[in-house]
């Protein structure tokens, strides 16, 4: 059993599949009707309106309606687009078991409890016939999918066939009969349009189910006696077949699969079961723990069956569909019909190779799986399920003349098998957990074990090589060396596609796809809500893949997009430009045209190829928001306004790629207020202010117009928006204006104007206005501000701009390769604009408004007509604003706006982030100020999870390799970054390395220092010192290999150091516990330290171990210490207390310490690991630890994890070359 879906729910009673969309109702013992995509696996609707449980429901064949009958007498039928019940038949006084349409007629038959079988007239909603006869409650009634027959099943133990020829023909021809189908509709039993005319009897208890063969003479049934029957009939007659033993309770419903030759019937007894018709045999039984089976439902068109138990249903096939293929060069090799078949794609030539025998396959799902093609050898392996997985080896002979062979296979077990050379293939034994290599003779030549423990299949990956599934990983085995190359996750994997060159690997899961190079590098990875069905890729390089219902592309940076919809699944076997060639669940060979265009597009974009993506446009029929999506976001706006018609998505296009141009002639159209202040927004970003003044009167923004004015110097303009705003009665436009302009006669009018006398006097005084101050002064009488006594006072003016060029001046640049190339239609220019040859600068002049133009320009504002101004002076009318004609013959002048013909200049990358793209050694990215990615290198290579210790180290390096250079006193500091081994002769195009503070030359330095201070018994500065060379390590940069193998040695010294000293002051901490001292001393001793300190550790051991008298324990370290060749003191002194521990060798306290066993000292317990027993170890440091400190933080490093994976330290460019 294939299980394509499944539900949770109530117990489901009644099912039925859709003829042609993916959907099934199932009707609930609730009293729900649930409607499901099965194939989506969602929950369309739901219908509730039947009071108890429905037992039946049922589709219809074409219209949008379904009809369901339930515990509460009533049959109602919903039309599933409108989502409601159209209309309730009432009739039946009992229980109804089961309703069914009619095929051709608008029937509805039903059966009930209250022994009647009903025949409805969906359309006149009347009952035309009620079949009786049956004594007890009827389960089941179906029409015969041709004929014009019934048939009924019933617990009065028989299965009654109905003829209702009858009623058809009065249902053809009704005017014959009227009155007697008035009179039938009239009496409740009366009529003779339905008769009784075969009584099946055989079963000994109630008849649940009983169903006629779609196309052959035959009925099947299910009853509570456990037993499925199988009866046939003729015109006069029917009779008993055969009966099907099997199920252990009541058999609830039996189904026909016509397309199978077989039937399917479940039961109370929690099993499904699946019968040969021919043979009579137990084919499969498929069991649940828990649930009864109670209703099947088979699908009119598909391989499809559901179940209904009492949690809820299953939607399951019986066999796999897909047929087994392979491709080489031009030919397809495929098995259809129990034959090896070969298809040509140029020539299209379909011939039977070698008939194929399967002995002992009787049991379904047993066809071929896989089939794999080795060219060198003509030979073929199929695999299958037989036997729980084995392969057949078939050889073709070179010229079959047209006819096909019966040819007797080499078999063997195994779970799949693939070829690895030219006469020999792979087999996976799965119960021993090895690959067997057999030849040609099915000969094993060599085993190995599978590189997984879990290894379940293994697939073609170049010769000599296999991919290995195992879980949710593929692992890449090399066959001839036994070794695992590369691996990759993945969701579980069922198909393996190879592109042509074998650079590029796609894994085909149930609902993903992961693209991967050879060397299972993850390329990108596409996730699909339905089933992945197959895939090809094209020759461009395009991955073609099918899911249940449409074609899609995946392109080699993950873009993914749909070429075609589906009506069936189809299996890609090769893509041809645009022919798609596919084999179809029949397997038959089929060409599907498609539009390759849309991928070819991108592809090429991708590619760069932009010849090709004009090309392309130019000649194409591109179209649809989608395309537009794709440009915008690839960053190519300038080629997705080629596209556009809408007035609104130019705008953002022409702005997103600084095109002025169709930016303003799009704002034109447009002529809204948000879309000009965008435009001045991005004029101003581009420098072109003419621009931003044109956007700035078209949205009447006076304030920002009076500063653009002052900024670009226009004072001609700022003193004319002076009086605009005089005009419009802004009192705080006039100030500001006037401000800008340093008028300060103005700026007095316009204090005083509105009130502000004691400001005005103030101004006017202080900027030596006298006459006016005195005047002021009369008005205010007492209340003069008083005013401080400045020495120097000096006017502020705004600064004058040092530039009062029309635009910013830009660098002239070739165009790009898509600017003009699209012509009228790529860009669109107004003719003003192309007439405007010059630049804007004399087009928009502000008249003199004194000087009469205002019927020119006329920008008087509502607000001072209203106040009744009437002046001659009509202040701007920024909607009339014209360009004037004059400034259409004006010359073009340097660095006007010819924009199409120029382009700032583009920023290169800061020197910091190159540091950090070229570089895999972590110090160089905390150099460059990456400390994320450094981290993430750091944590890679050497496991480093706590990074608080090199916190000062990253920022330290960061600011040394920077420095800065003062400018003037307005101008920005000028940052540089600083890099090592810089020469004059060395290009100023190729960036170095940063330089950096830590060097392995200062490290060296700071060991020795350390050494010193451990000689002279500073141990705890001693382990500053060595703990903090060890943590400087990993950010150290070297240039040699020597040099690489220098820094690994200095690392290890400083292991051992931080180690031991750690140890020595443990030891000083225990002084109440002899016994731990004792040990702690001991272990001091085998840290791997210089040999002067060696020899301190023993006398400090050697000593503790006599004041104890452990004296084995300390002669045993006077011979160590004697064979390092002590002073002659110290020597001497040994010699005297070895005598006297020799003199009485024994130890009085017991301590954990073997001197003749090796080991090494646990670096968190500070116990010993013998030689032999589990430990663990720091991936950074290679302290060694007991197996329970795996996962904590390294005790001695303070730094990586125990345990942890990582590749190793990375510390010179040399190591990644």
């Amino acid at each position: 059993m294939l299980v394509k879906f499944e539900t949770k729910s109530n117990r489901v009673k009644g099912l039925s599949f859709h003829p042609r969309r993916p959907w099934i109702l199932a009707s609930l013992h609730s009293g729900v009707i649930q409607l499901w995509d099965y194939r989506m696996g969602t929950l369309l609707d739901r219908f509730e309106e039947h009071d108890g449980p429905v037992r039946g429901v049922h589709f219809h064949i074409s219209q949008p309606l379904f009809v369901s009958g339930g515990d509460d007498y009533k049959i109602k039928v919903w039309n599933y687009k409108m989502r409601r019940c159209l209309f309730t038949l009432l009739g039946h006084l009992d229980y109804i078991r089961t309703v069914q349409f009619h095929q051709e007629y608008p029937w509805i038959v039903s059966a009930s409890d209250d022994q009647t079988i009903r025949i409805w007239n969906w359309q006149s909603r009347t009952c035309v016939s009620v079949l009786t006869g049956h004594n007890h409650y009827i389960m089941s009634a179906c029409f015969h999918i041709k004929e014009d027959l019934v048939v009924s099943a019933s617990l009065d133990q028989t299965v009654r066939v109905w003829d209702i020829s009858a009623l058809r023909k009065k249902t053809v021809a009704p005017a014959d009969d009227m009155s007697r189908l008035t009179q039938m509709n009239t009496d409740l039993f009366g009529g003779g349009d339905a008769v009784v005319k075969y009584v099946l009897e055989g079963h000994d208890r109630g008849v649940n189910w009983a169903v006629f063969h779609p196309t052959l003479p035959l009925i099947v049934s299910g009853a509570d006696d456990r037993q499925v029957k199988l009866w046939r009939m003729n015109d006069t007659k029917a009779w008993e077949v055969d009966t099907l033993r099997g199920h252990v309770n009541n058999v609830t419903c039996v189904a026909f699969l016509a397309r199978q030759d077989i039937i399917v019937s479940n039961s109370e007894d929690k099993s499904i079961r699946v019968w040969d018709m021919s043979k009579r045999t137990v084919v499969q039984t498929f069991r649940r723990e828990q649930d009864r089976f109670w209703i099947l439902a088979a699908h009119p068109e598909m391989n499809l069956l559901a179940a209904g138990h009492d949690s809820g249903m299953i939607v399951f096939k019986l066999e796999r569909e897909r047929p087994a293929y392979v491709v080489f060069g031009g030919t397809l090799y495929y098995v259809k019909d129990r034959f090896i078949r070969s298809y040509d794609f140029a020539s299209a030539k379909d011939n039977q190779l070698i008939s194929i025998k399967r002995p002992g396959a009787t049991g379904m799902n047993q066809g071929p799986r896989t089939l794999a093609y080795n060219p060198a050898e003509s030979a073929v392996l199929i695999c299958s399920d037989v036997d729980g997985g084995s392969y057949e080896l078939y050889v073709i002979p070179k010229d079959t003349g047209g006819k096909s062979e019966t040819q007797e296979a080499k078999r063997g077990l195994g779970a799949s098998a693939v070829f690895v050379a030219r006469n020999r293939f792979a087999v996976l034994d799965k119960t021993h957990n090895q690959i067997l290599f057999k030849n040609l003779r099915n000969e094993v030549t060599k085993k190995c074990p599978a590189p997984a423990p879990t290894t379940d299949a293994i697939f073609f990956a170049g010769t000599g090589m296999l991919l290995c599934r195992s879980d949710d990983k593929v692992l890449l085995f090399d066959a001839t060396q036994r070794t695992v190359l590369a691996e990759i996750s993945t969701p579980f994997v069922k198909y393996v596609v190879w592109s042509t060159d074998m650079e590029l690997v796609a894994f085909l899961s149930k609902h993903a796809i992961v693209i991967a190079s050879k060397k299972l590098v993850q390329k990108c990875t596409i996730h699909e809500t339905i089933r992945v069905k197959s895939a090809a890729w094209d020759d461009m390089g395009v991955f073609i893949y099918t899911t249940l219902n449409h074609m899609k592309y995946c392109l080699p940076n993950g873009d993914s997009g749909i070429v075609k919809t589906l009506d069936v699944p189809v299996y890609i076997t090769r893509v041809s430009g645009s022919t798609v060639h596919c084999l179809d669940r029949e397997g038959k060979n089929r060409t599907i045209q498609i539009d390759p265009t849309e991928y070819l597009f991108k592809l090429a974009l991708l590619q760069k190829k932009y010849d090709q993506v004009l090309q392309m446009i130019k000649s194409s029929q591109l179209q649809g928001q989608s395309i537009i999506a794709y440009l915008q976001q690839k960053g190519f706006p300038e080629v997705a306004l080629h596209f556009v018609k809408d007035e609104r998505t130019r705008f953002n296009l022409a702005v997103e790629c600084g095109n002025i141009e169709v930016a303003v002639a799009s704002a034109k159209e447009i002529d809204e207020k948000d879309y000009w202040y965008r435009l001045g927004v991005e004029a101003l970003r581009q420098g072109n202010h003419e621009i931003v003044e044109y956007s700035y009167q078209k949205t009447k923004n006076f304030e920002r117009l009076s500063f653009l004015y002052l900024i670009t110097g226009n004072l001609e303009k700022l003193s004319k928006m002076l009086k605009i705003a005089e005009m419009r009665n802004d009192v705080m436009g006039q100030f500001h204006n006037a401000v800008y302009l340093g008028d300060i006669g103005e700026r007095v009018k316009i204090l005083e104007g509105s009130g502000h006398l004691p400001l005005a006097y103030v101004t006017a005084a202080v900027h030596g206005l006298d006459d006016v101050a005195e005047r002021l002064a009369g008005e205010l009488g007492e209340n003069v501000p008083p005013l401080p006594t400045i020495e120097r006072s000096k006017l502020l003016l705004p600064p004058a701009p040092i530039l009062q060029e029309h635009n910013w001046p830009l660098l002239l640049v070739s165009k790009g390769l898509f600017e003009g190339a699209f012509g009228e239609a790529g860009i669109v220019a107004e003719q003003e604009e192309e007439d405007a040859a010059g630049a804007w600068g004399e087009d928009l002049v502000i008249p003199e408004v004194a000087a009469g133009q205002s019927g020119e320009i006329d920008v008087t504002n509502n607000e001072a007509r209203e106040a009744g101004e009437e002046e001659e002076e009509g202040g701007w009318d920024m909607e009339d604003l014209v360009l004037p004609p004059e400034a259409t013959a004006a010359d073009v002048e340097p660095g006007a706006s010819q924009t199409s013909l120029f382009a700032g200049v583009s920023p290169g990358a800061p020197t910091s982030q190159i540091w950090a793209q070229k570089s895999s050694l972590a110090g160089e990215h905390a150099a460059a100020g990456a400390f994320d990615t450094a981290m993430r290198l750091l944590s890679r290579q050497l496991g480093i999870r706590n990074f608080e210790p090199l916190k000062p180290l990253f920022l330290d390096l960061n600011l040394a390799s920077q420095t800065s250079l003062p400018g003037l006193v307005s101008v920005p500091v000028v940052a540089l970054a600083l890099e090592k081994g810089w020469s004059e002769n060395a290009s100023p195009n190729v960036g170095g390395s940063p330089a950096l503070i830590v060097k392995l030359s200062s490290l060296e330095e700071r060991l020795k220092l350390a050494y010193k201070t451990t000689t002279e018994g500073k141990f705890t500065e001693a382990l500053r010192l060595f703990l903090g060379i060890l943590q400087t390590i990993p950010l150290v940069v070297v240039d040699s290999r020597k040099e690489v193998d220098e820094v690994k040695e200095l690392l290890s010294i400083a292991k051992e150091y931080v180690l031991a000293l750690k140890i020595e002051l443990k030891r000083k901490e225990v002084k109440d516990d002899p016994v731990k001292q004792a040990e702690l001393a001991a272990y001091f001793t085998h840290c791997n330290l210089q040999p002067t300190h060696l020899r301190l550790s023993l006398q400090s051991a050697m000593a503790i171990s006599f004041k104890f008298n452990n004296l084995n324990l300390a002669a045993h370290f006077c011979r160590k210490l004697l064979e390092l060749n002590p002073p002659p003191q110290v020597a001497t002194k040994a010699r005297q207390v070895l005598q006297a521990c020799e003199r009485n060798p024994r130890d009085e306290l017991r301590v954990n310490y073997d001197p003749r066993n090796p080991f090494v000292v646990c670096g968190a317990t500070f116990t010993p690991i013998y030689r032999g027993s589990k430990d663990c170890a720091c991936p950074y440091c290679s302290a060694r630890f007991l197996p329970e400190i795996a996962g904590k933080l390294c005790s001695i490093c303070d730094l990586a994890a125990v345990g942890a994976d990582a590749s190793g330290l990375l510390c010179s460019p040399t190591q990644i070359r």
